[in-house]
């Protein structure tokens, strides 16, 4: 058969994420509300800062941020982890890095399923962020027990969806009939159902044990709680969901606003109250109701280097020793205040990051450095200096494990917030996920490197390291 007639797995995922988009629109109404006001936010953002625009056309990526999502399930077990890496493969994504948020009182550890080259990237940068519940950290034997038989016999995939999954392992990818009908299978996974498969009273069992562990072994497949839209200016969407009739959580989760954004930063609405029906001892069912699916938004900033992270992680620590944003967000001004006096101390200029080499970016020639020919001499960074290369932030396609656990627990409720001792087992979860995960500081030096020895073959003789 002519692999060349294989649907790629790029636009096996722009189909996937198009259709999950649309079924998650239909479930939940005001995520389209929130689609239309990150629209109007870009929109705006782009005609007001001319050199973001330019900045955003000379890296090519004006286009994707307009199809930019990312998704994110809750897991039960080993085996359904395993498969879903599988399934992902198939449109191109893999497991790149590793997140423990036990530490933040949320009983998982994680993974962010994505593209990974840069042409992948731009045609589409769909994410999955994707948890695996850490059952060992309930402490009711009794219920632990429980838990796992009940996950034990759940199939979170269909049948016709496991086998599409071994032909593309198979053949090496798919045609495009079976393409269109994996994309329809593997839906069936992220889709919302209304029926529990667990009774009233186990369900507040585990609400009690915590939220998030009744949301994952209550319901027969991991329904993606949330879908969520790229925008260039969060703090212009956080001020503007009231106006839609959406209420946000009280703080942007990750650094504060700046002139150069970094990393990445999020906010959200509640998660909604559905309605759920419970199975009872007679077969009937008893009506009632889970929260769980949420509205997401993010903004995206510069990858860090080593020791931009550690920058990072230390200004953010400094800030919640001063003061934590509270639950109902009471001092969310406050917090907001003094996150920014503390980050004061991290560059807020693109050449005052990468002079003190906090952030990776992607190098290329200017014009004049294209009419240079290979004539010219002198050091890489002399160059810079010149004119005849520029550089440009490479964007944050991963995640941070304390933003995620403060946009679970805003969504959670108070009450959910729970002491777990830190307990990372990056190779328990490598083992159950059957692979390892992409180290995203090797990932982003790689694309750095790969941009800056591209130039010096063209200029010609140039040492190819800044």
């Amino acid at each position: 058969m002519d692999n060349g007639a294989f649907v790629t797995p790029d636009r096996i995922r722009s189909a996937f994420s198009a259709a999950m988009s649309a079924m998650y629109r239909t479930e939940v109404p005001a995520y389209g509300t929130l689609m239309d006001l990150v629209a109007s936010v870009n929109d705006e953002t782009l005609r007001s800062d001319p050199a973001l625009l330019q900045r955003l056309e000379a890296m090519d990526s004006l286009d994707r941020i307009s199809e930019e999502r990312h998704g994110a399930i809750r897991l039960g077990t080993p085996a359904e982890l395993s498969m879903m890496r599988r399934v992902f493969a198939v449109m191109g994504m893999f497991p790149v890095g590793y997140y423990d948020l036990s530490p933040a009182g949320v009983p998982v550890h994680s993974t962010a399923f994505r593209p990974v080259g840069a042409e992948a990237l731009s045609r589409n940068p769909f994410r999955v962020f994707t948890s695996l519940l850490r059952i060992d950290l309930i402490d009711d034997e009794t219920l632990r027990a429980e838990a796992e038989r009940i996950l034990s016999e759940r199939r979170i995939f269909t049948g016709a969806a496991v086998a599409l999954t071994e032909k593309a392992e198979r053949q090496g990818g798919l045609h495009e009939g079976d393409a269109d009908r994996f994309v329809a299978e593997i839906l069936e996974t992220f889709r919302w159902h209304d029926q529990a498969c667990v009774s009233l009273d186990m369900y507040d069992s585990l609400h009690r044990a915590h939220r998030l562990i009744a949301d994952v072994v209550s319901f027969r497949g991991p329904h993606i709680n949330h879908l969520t839209p790229r925008t260039l200016d969060i703090d212009a969407v956080q001020v503007g969901m009231p106006a839609r009739g959406i209420v946000p959580k009280a703080i942007v989760e990750g650094p504060p606003s700046r002139l150069c954004p970094i990393l990445l930063r999020q906010t959200s609405f509640k998660a909604l109250d559905e309605s759920v029906s419970f199975k009872s001892g007679d077969g009937a069912w008893v009506a009632g109701s889970h929260a769980a699916r949420f509205g997401e938004i993010e903004q995206r900033g510069i990858a860090l280097t080593p020791k931009g992270r550690a920058l990072y992680d230390g200004l953010l620590e400094a800030t919640r020793a001063i003061i934590r944003p509270a639950a109902d967000g009471s001092n969310a001004a406050d917090y907001a205040q003094t996150l920014s006096r503390t980050f004061e101390a991290f560059p807020d200029t693109w050449e005052g990051i990468r002079a003190a080499k906090l952030g990776y970016f992607r190098y290329s020639l200017t014009e004049r450095g294209r009419h240079a020919g290979r004539v010219l001499t002198g050091d890489f960074e002399h160059l810079v200096a010149e004119g005849f290369v520029r550089f440009d932030p490479i964007v944050y396609e991963d995640f941070l494990p304390v933003s995620a656990a403060g946009i679970f627990q805003s969504n959670l409720g108070d009450e959910a917030t729970q002491e777990f001792v830190a307990s990372p087992n990056q190779k328990r979860f490598e083992a159950d996920l059957g692979v390892g995960v992409l180290n995203e500081f090797e990932h982003y030096a790689a694309i750095e490197q790969a941009s800056i020895e591209t130039c010096c073959q063209v200029l010609g003789g140039l040492r190819a390291a800044v």
